[in-house]
This record gives C-alpha cells, sequence and structure tokens, in this order.
C-alpha cells in the first residue's frame, strides 16, 4: 500500500497527477487558506505539510523569528504568522512568492516573502526557529516546480544546505523527511559537515512514516 501511495504522490507522477494539479487549487488549515499554483508544491495530497503545521500548533511563536526555507504554498508561514511569529518566507518560485503575496493580504497576515536560493539573499544570520521541508529525489530538477521535489542527482541542494548553515547561528533548525527518502545518504552529507540530525518528531500516516529532525552542529 506504502508503494502503491508513494507512485500516487510521486512527483510529476503521470498522467492523472498532472491533471489534478493543472489549475489553481486552495487549501485551508485552521482558517488560513491560501491558492496553490499548478507551479508550486501541493499541500493536498502529501503529508509533510500537514505534519509540520500539526507540530507547530501547540509551540508558544509569539514574537519569535520563523524562517521558512522554501516555502511554497507558504501555508506553514501565514500559519505561523498566526501564532503572532515574526515570519520570513524564502523561495527561488516567483510563482509561489507572488501568490503568498496575495495570501498574505487575503488572511490579513504579515509576512517578509524574499526570493531566496537557499539562504542566499537573507542578511539576517540568525532565526528562533527555522522550518525546512526539502526536496529530496535524487534526480536534476528540469523546471522550477521540479525543485520543489528533486534535489540533484548527487544530493546537491542538502550539500549547499549544510555547506551554508555552518556560517549561521540559528536556534533551532527543523527539518521534516519521509522514510521513503535516501535518509542515510542526506544523514553522511549533514555529518560530513559538521551537523546531527536527531529524531524531534515521528509521525506515521496512511502507512508513510515521517520523521521531524532537529538539525545542530556536533560540536
Amino acid at each position: 500500500m506504502r508503494k502503491l501511495i508513494k507512485r500516487l504522490l510521486d512527483p510529476f507522477l503521470k498522467l492523472g497527477a498532472k491533471k489534478a494539479f493543472s489549475k489553481p487549487r486552495p487549501f485551508k488549515y485552521d482558517g488560513i487558506e491560501v491558492m496553490v499554483m499548478p507551479e508550486v508544491f501541493p499541500p493536498h495530497y502529501t503529508l509533510s505539510t500537514k505534519i509540520l503545521l500539526q507540530y507547530l500548533k501547540p509551540l508558544k511563536l509569539e514574537n519569535k523569528t520563523v524562517l521558512e526555507l522554501g516555502c511554497g504554498s507558504g501555508i506553514i508561514s501565514l500559519f505561523a504568522a498566526s501564532k503572532k511569529a515574526i515570519v520570513t518566507a524564502s523561495d527561488i518560485n516567483n510563482i509561489a512568492l507572488t501568490a503568498l503575496k496575495q495570501a498574505t493580504v487575503k488572511n490579513n497576515l504579515d509576512v517578509e516573502i524574499i526570493k531566496s536560493d537557499l539562504f542566499q539573499n537573507l542578511t539576517s544570520q540568525g532565526f528562533d526557529y527555522v522550518i525546512i521541508n526539502p526536496p529530496y529525489y535524487p534526480k536534476n530538477p528540469t523546471n522550477i516546480k521540479e525543485n520543489a521535489w528533486f534535489c540533484g542527482e548527487d544530493f546537491e541542494y542538502f550539500r549547499n544546505l549544510f555547506i551554508q548553515l555552518q556560517n549561521r547561528s540559528d536556534d533551532c533548525i527543523l527539518m521534516i523527511l519521509s522514510q521513503d527518502c535516501n535518509i542515510s545518504k542526506i544523514t553522511d552529507i549533514a555529518s560530513k559537515q559538521g551537523f546531527k540530525l536527531e529524531i524531534e518528531l515521528e509521525r506515521t500516516m496512511f502507512t508513510e512514516r515521517n520523521y521531524i529532525y532537529k538539525v545542530s552542529s556536533k560540536n
């Protein structure tokens, strides 16, 4: 069953999925609504976004600085803002950022929106929370939407991520990964750059196990 679900959810997954996401689709959580463009990672039928939202729900985020790195639809950023966090949302997808800007107006929430490849254009050297829902399929992306799914054949996304994290002073870095990705490879890349991944939360939904990891220095 798990393999069947993954085939259905796997990026660019065949004709049926392409048709399902060929037009803008609303997504709602806890009274917040975003319009997810066809070129943007869809939180509707994937589990990672929902698990992150559930994790954040009981946290006291008022006046905490929160970065959603690779925000996609931005629903996590908006939810954090609704909890009175000071939120920055970044992505390399202009379509995603434009839709998020419209969603901030619609939901009357304040989010700083920045186009950035990882931390490249972010001036702050430290946030209280950094939330990462990364691409982890080992394949080179061929268009802007595929950047949300594919991390490069040699896991370039993670290599760049952990190199850039070396120069930062973020307090809590949270990253969600599925059991179906190559967690050992990602952990090894992190370790070689001086980081460790510790399980913060383990959640199984529809036979798929997901983990929220806390990323921290080994020193």
